[in-house]
């Protein structure tokens, strides 16, 4: 039987992926259509940004995004300043670490779907009068939907393992950052807790 902690963790593990997902479902979608079908130097670079968070460490980036939302930080500053939003030592700091350690996985399968996309369909409706944006809402984005459908998914997954980065960024406070990796690792380290991590 889980017990309070353990089903805060696993409600919070929920939220902050769907979060994360949700804030990072159409800026992916844009990202690897541009990946996809533009060629050229800035697609390299784009590239290489979004793959990025696979080959360096979790803690890294979790570091990472601690100096630039903290309070002195760039963004963190800015979003303080102006609007009253403290991304630090919350959950809306989990969520922003488990999108961006999500985020590869979450274009890889959107940009093997718009690969895979036969672009004469596209081209059969430009003929026929369709404007780029209603093509795209209507033709492209429903062929490629088992594509977006496995990206979510692989997302998702990511984000409620992740831990380097949200421990690195936000902590491990209960009920406001600690998800399921994180009461899995608490529990480790207090002795006699082996039946709990379990």
């Amino acid at each position: 039987m889980l017990n309070p902690i353990e089903i805060e963790a696993l409600k919070l593990s929920g939220f902050i992926a769907i979060v994360a997902i949700s804030i990072s479902i159409i800026p992916g979608i844009i990202i690897a259509w541009i990946i996809s079908r533009k060629k050229g130097v800035i697609s390299s670079i784009l590239n290489m940004i979004v793959y990025l968070p696979l080959v360096l460490p979790p803690v890294v980036i979790g570091y990472l995004l601690l100096l630039l939302f903290s309070h002195n930080g760039i963004i963190g500053n800015f979003l303080l300043e102006y609007f009253n939003i403290s991304i630090n030592f919350s959950w809306k700091g989990a969520a922003v670490a488990a999108a961006v350690v999500s985020f590869p996985l979450l274009v890889r399968s959107i940009k093997l779907g718009f690969d895979t996309f036969d672009h004469k369909i596209e081209e059969a409706a430009y003929i026929n009068g369709a404007s780029k944006l209603d093509c795209f809402i209507s033709i492209t984005l429903p062929q490629i939907l088992p594509s977006i459908i496995t990206g979510v998914t692989l997302a998702f997954a990511r984000c409620l393992a992740e831990f380097g980065a949200t421990i690195t960024f936000v902590s491990n406070i209960p009920g406001e950052t600690q998800t399921l990796p994180l009461a899995l690792y608490t529990a480790t380290q207090i002795p006699g807790s082996e039946e709990s991590a379990i």
